[in-house]
């Protein structure tokens, strides 16, 4: 007989049988069912009587041999000490496994009771303490010295979990699923405003959900499970690894076979998913969290009610409902993140916020915009909302709005809480930042869930400068052009600090804007006035207006409108679908990119698009330039900082000679003009200024 239809679920069919119709915009992880479903194809026998007597003489039990079914070459000495019940199919054992330390043994059941169970070829089960039963075990896997491995009935195996983010009372919910991406969680989590897009984006979620629902656990091919504890209705999919796990109960591991997922030592998880890439060990407690593609959640960190996506880093602390963006990093015993929304973080040793006011619970939220930093014991106390690419240092009281003031300081002095505008364009960290992760992308995988820009200067930041401009002109013409501090949301602002932030954001956008010129005339011919207007228009309508950043994705607040009216009025009616959308509008950044810094050209240039000549081009490019240089010399002279006297205490130990103290330092941390980022600095410099030189000789020709 065939044990394949019997026990595959009828809702898992119809599922291929969709992907299939739908495979222009299949979410990426639909995809992958066919691969990690253990389809068996066997032919199945009843068992002979010399077979079961040979069972029997191993210590093997079962009520009702009639039950069993074997695929030939049948090996009863490769079962010893085992227990049946139900129906149960077993594969083929010809191989010999090898197990860690190059220990070989033969595939087969030794000391264990499995109960209505299918299991694949050269498959080892030993040792297990209490049962393994209602588990479908594709081939290849190996299962030792564990307590338990069990499916109690119907089970989507953590999808459809609900998860508190940012308000533990709830209110903002997000149902889990194995293919959830920062994007729509972000917009389940975000937008409760559009009642009717919550609620179909919910349907769709929870009809996945039910997609994946089946009676049977699933163990795929090469998985390995070793001196583990109680695992119940939880899906493993191929290669992964769960080495001394303590308690897993109602979730996915989503291991794909290049890019493996390994669940370790003491790990405990309550309705959980787990991604493709990610580890969870070293005593990582989870209750109702998703863990997202190459995350690591390691070393006594706990979370619960929280969200991790791509890239994450989560070490020693805990977290409390928060909405953790793609690369948060938290790293140390002392730091709580509870009820934000954070992407691109790095919190500092004893980083704390808190939500709760003592009035009507833990109620408060904060929004901690991409690419910010807490420093070591700061505090926030929600609300607030700080702005990208900020630092927080001391403690924040007075609930602050710096969203319109991105890259900036938020200082305590002496009790009293600074703001810094635009500082942080000129710091080295955060530029290193914006190096370092695209090379820290982990995810090995090509299916990838989420869709990361990467760029420092986007749209999304650019806007948030010119609305930065604006507001630092109305705080002085407001206070009067003579005061020494300038107050917003509670914050001090020194009148240096003003000026000085308001002429980085200048620079910034005199970067961003000419760059973008140059990258669309790079290696043009111009002979013409009208050839630079040609290659200067758009090329998408889509585009103008504001932009947003969706967890990871940069996108127009046009295309994410669309795409959630075509959710709420029911003409997206698949995940596959939505995620189709996300992905067009990441693969099309640069063309919406361009459409906005050409609605925004007379803003900022004095004149439109349509109206260059090769003299504009050529006073953008000698302002591109400069400004490229200018920061970048900033960028040097804080490197420097890094070498100064100060730097260097604690070096040379053990000599009085300033001598022997600069080789001790250089030996450790090299010397300044050889250390790579300011060699970088400088070969940027050089590089940008060919690159303008090439363009002004090519106008010259025109």
């Amino acid at each position: 007989m065939r044990c394949h239809s019997n026990w595959l679920p009828k809702s898992w069919l119809l599922t291929l049988k969709h992907t299939q119709r739908h495979a222009g915009s299949l979410i990426p992880y639909l995809s992958v069912i066919t691969t990690t479903l253990p389809l068996h194809h066997m032919t199945y026998r009843k068992l002979t009587p010399a077979e079961i007597n040979a069972l029997k003489a191993n210590s093997c039990r079962c009520n009702d041999w009639n039950l069993i079914e074997v695929a030939d070459p049948f090996r009863p000495e490769h079962y010893s000490y085992v227990t049946f019940s139900g129906r149960v199919c077993l594969g083929t054992t010809d191989s010999v496994v090898v197990r860690d330390g190059m220990i070989p043994m033969a595939a087969g059941i030794y000391d264990a009771t499995i109960h209505d169970c299918e299991i694949g070829n050269d498959v080892l089960i030993k040792r297990i303490g209490n049962y393994i039963a209602n588990y479908h075990i594709s081939d290849n896997v190996i299962i030792e010295n564990t307590a338990s491995l069990i499916a109690t009935g119907d089970s989507s195996f953590g999808n459809g979990v609900e998860v508190s983010v940012l308000n533990e009372t709830g209110g903002r919910e997000v149902p889990i699923c194995d293919c959830l991406s920062a994007h729509v969680a972000y917009i389940i989590a975000m937008y409760r405003h559009d009642k009717a897009l919550i609620a179909n984006l919910r349907r769709l979620i929870n009809d996945y959900a039910d997609s994946r629902r089946t009676p049977y656990g699933v163990i795929s091919r090469n998985v390995t499970i070793i001196n583990a504890g109680t695992i119940k209705n939880v899906y493993i999919g191929p290669e992964a690894t769960v080495c001394g796990a303590k308690r897993l109960d109602n979730g996915s591991i989503m291991s794909l076979p290049d890019d493996p997922v390994y669940v370790g030592d003491n790990v405990m998880a309550n309705d959980f998913i787990i991604s493709a890439g990610a580890k969870v060990d070293d005593g990582a407690v989870l209750v109702h969290t998703f863990v997202g593609q190459a995350t690591s959640l390691t070393r006594l960190f706990s979370a619960h009610d929280s969200l991790f996506f791509a890239n994450c880093a989560c070490e020693n602390g805990e977290s409390a409902a928060i909405f953790a963006g793609p690369y948060t990093v938290t790293m140390h015993k002392s730091s709580l993140l509870i009820a934000g929304m954070f992407s691109f973080l790095n919190a500092g040793s004893g980083s704390n916020q808190s939500n709760h006011m003592y009035k009507l619970g833990p109620i408060h939220q904060g929004v901690v915009d991409r690419g910010s930093k807490t420093t070591s014991d700061s505090y926030i106390l929600w609300p607030a909302h700080i702005g990208a690419f900020s630092l927080v240092m001391g403690r924040h009281v007075n609930h602050p709005d710096t969203s319109r003031l991105p890259f900036s300081y938020l200082i305590e002095n002496n009790g009293t809480p600074h703001i810094v505008p635009g500082v942080n364009l000129k710091s080295v960290g955060t530029i290193r930042d914006a190096m370092k992760w695209p090379k820290r992308d982990k995810r090995r995988t090509a299916e990838k869930l989420d869709y990361i820009n990467f760029n420092l200067l986007s749209p999304y930041t650019v806007s948030r400068m010119f609305d930065g401009i604006s507001l630092l002109d109305d705080i002085e013409r407001t206070a009067g052009i003579t005061s020494e501090i300038y107050s917003y949301q509670g914050l001090a602002m020194r009148a240096s600090a003003l000026r000085k932030g308001r002429d980085y954001y200048r620079l910034a956008i005199d970067k961003f804007m000419g760059n973008s010129v140059l990258k669309r005339l790079e290696g043009a011919t111009l002979e013409s006035d009208n050839d630079i207007r040609r290659l200067l228009r758009p090329t998408m309508g889509a585009g103008g207006g504001e932009w947003l950043d969706l967890s990871g994705l940069i996108a127009p607040k046009s295309e994410i409108k669309s795409l959630c009216n075509g959710i709420a009025d029911g003409s997206i009616t698949s995940l596959a679908q939505v995620n189709y959308r996300l992905k067009e509008m990441a693969e099309n950044y640069y063309d919406l990119e361009w459409t906005w810094v050409v609605e925004n050209f007379r803003r900022w240039w004095g004149k439109e698009c349509c109206e260059l000549t090769a003299a504009d081009i050529a006073e953008i490019a000698r302002r591109w330039c400069d400004s490229v240089v200018t920061l970048d010399r900033k960028l040097y002279d804080d490197a420097r900082k890094e070498f100064s006297s100060v730097a260097r205490i604690g070096f040379g130990l053990d000599t009085s000679s300033a001598h022997h103290r600069q080789i001790d330092f250089e030996q450790v941390r090299g010397d300044f003009e050889r250390d790579p980022f300011v060699r970088m600095v400088l070969d940027h410099i050089t590089t940008k200024t060919a690159l303008r030189d090439d363009l002004l000789s090519r106008l010259k020709k025109s």
